[in-house]
């Protein structure tokens, strides 16, 4: 921790040297001994800051920008793009780009970084999970430095979302593993702050960018502080250590009306659920058994008791979506049925009080993500309530996931944004974040009717129809969405409390040039 101390005292003295420079240059200089003002957030720890790779790190936000840009309602607005303009008859997009944006290391942004991020993402040897968004894009051409144009081989509604993908700088990523480069640990971007310091394990300082397109930040520095546990958390934000942070349900109930600190208890798209890992053998066997798991679950005895009410029961991937449909199979809360489901398949109850079938039990074990107190108190809730149900499930917390050997995991997804994201990539057959190795024809065509239509009348039928077969054949028993529980000190103001947030919490950090401390 000293070194930790020594680093933040050596990037306060060096922001109390600088002052946002402005178009104008009239800005004052603050005085030579004036400390900066600091926001430290609790963050979990980082091997790799890798935007192109990794989507759900609330990081990249503060040290990246995409061409375009989203808003607090989730609305897609311009970003590194200042306009453009699309071409129905060759389904081609045309962004034009900012003219004066730097890279942190005062590199002008081009064109050409836009063209090799993209294509860096599509590249099947770089292994990004987000591939899928972009694999109708046939020809990406850089018209001049300030203009690219992408030729799709078809319409996707959903392609101005996935141009908020933050753009990386190709002079210093060129030739470079995009999974291992040095770069993801010393990053550059065009965001509102920039890499000061990376102390691993304890601290990343981030400094403003004084020339940032939309405006210099007013908070000098953020420092994401590196406590992985989240009652370590609470402890460091009642002690003063921390400004801002995301808390499980239990922690952050003691900040509730507290002097000196707000609560946000953010709405989501991100939910929790049982992935079943469909390349392994059990499910070959068993898949008919699912909806009887489904059915087992009390996912509102799980929001009150581990949730403590802060969520709502799930049953699908877009009920924070506007193309939801409300007119599917939701498996309520229904032991008889779980047992009716069981026996009707040929399964008999053993001596040990759980089920059996051709002399095997029925049972399964969950593997669970170590760090989430929320997924695993979840997985042990409901591992408990098959077991009542006559399905021994067990809980396990494995040092690093085996997603093709488990027999399923505590999974979370979820997306505010376009119907598309997180549903295309996850549940589409052979996509780059389908986790569960599962496959269903109707499924697969219905999502690509689906982003395929700009007509949202069309594309209402379709998502329907979606949620409707993957209700039948399920891939996970949905459980819950959480809601995202941050405090933070009431010096803290900017926070946008009505924004839905997307997974992990993410998207709090959509304003943070405006916020103040």
């Amino acid at each position: 921790m000293k070194k930790f101390f020594a680093l933040l005292l050596a990037a306060a003295l060096t922001l109390a040297l600088a002052a946002c420079g402005g178009g104008s240059g009239t800005n004052p200089e603050p005085p030579a001994d004036s400390v900066p003002s600091t926001l430290v957030y609790g963050s979990g720890d980082y091997t790799r800051i890798n935007p192109a790779m990794d989507e759900h790190c609330e990081i990249n936000a503060l040290l990246f920008n995409g061409l375009t840009a989203r808003d607090g309602n989730n609305q897609v607005v311009p970003g590194l793009a200042e306009s453009w303009e699309y071409d129905e008859t060759s389904c081609t997009y045309t962004f034009h780009i900012r003219s004066g944006v730097q890279w942190h290391d005062g590199q002008p942004l081009t064109a050409g970084d836009v063209k090799f991020t993209i294509e860096a993402i599509m590249d099947p040897e770089n292994g990004a999970e987000n591939a899928p968004n972009y694999e109708d894009v046939e020809e990406i051409t850089v018209i001049d430095e300030q203009t690219v144009a992408f030729r799709l081989s078809a319409p996707n509604a959903a392609f101005l979302d996935y141009m908020t993908m933050a753009v990386l700088p190709e002079h210093l990523l060129e030739g470079e593993d995009m999974q291992s480069s040095d770069f993801f640990r010393a990053p550059v971007g065009t965001g509102p702050y920039k890499l000061a310091e990376w102390d691993v394990g304890q601290a990343i300082v981030l400094e403003k960018n004084e020339d940032y397109y939309l405006g210099c930040p007013k908070i000098d520095q953020i420092i994401f502080k590196i406590v992985g546990d989240d009652n370590a958390q609470a402890i460091q934000l009642e002690s003063g250590e921390l400004d801002l942070v995301l808390l499980d349900p239990r922690n952050a109930q003691n900040y509730v009306d507290r002097d000196g600190f707000t609560c946000y208890d953010m709405k989501t798209a991100d939910y929790r659920g049982i992935l079943f890992n469909f390349w392994n053998e059990y499910w070959t066997e068993n898949r008919d058994l699912i909806p009887a798991v489904c059915c087992a679950i009390d996912r509102q005895a799980i929001i009150d008791s581990v949730l403590l009410g802060q969520g709502m029961a799930a049953y699908g991937p877009l009920q924070r979506n506007v193309y939801n449909s409300e007119d599917v199979e939701r498996y309520e809360y229904n032991p008889e049925r779980a047992k009716e489901i069981l026996e009707s398949a040929g399964c008999t109850m053993g001596d040990n009080g759980f089920y059996e079938r051709n002399g095997e039990e029925i049972g399964f074990v969950i593997s669970v993500m170590a760090g989430e107190q929320d997924r695993i108190d979840i997985a042990q809730a409901a591992a408990q309530q098959l077991r009542e149900a006559g399905i021994n499930c067990t809980v396990d917390l494995p040092a690093q996931m085996d997603w093709g050997g488990q027999m399923a995991c505590l999974i979370g997804w979820g997306s505010p944004f376009d119907a598309d994201d997180h549903t295309y990539k996850v549940f589409g057959t052979d996509k780059g974040a389908n986790y569960s190795g599962y496959s269903n024809e109707k499924v697969d065509e219905y999502l690509t009717l689906a982003r395929q239509s700009s007509d949202p009348a069309v594309r209402q039928e379709y998502y329907s129809k979606f949620q409707t077969e993957l209700a039948a054949d399920p891939p996970y028993a949905f459980i819950c969405y959480i809601d995202a529980n941050y405090v933070a000190k009431s010096t803290v103001q900017g926070i946008d409390p009505d924004t839905v947030l997307g997974h992990h919490g993410v998207g709090i950090f959509w304003n943070v040039h405006q916020w103040t401390i």
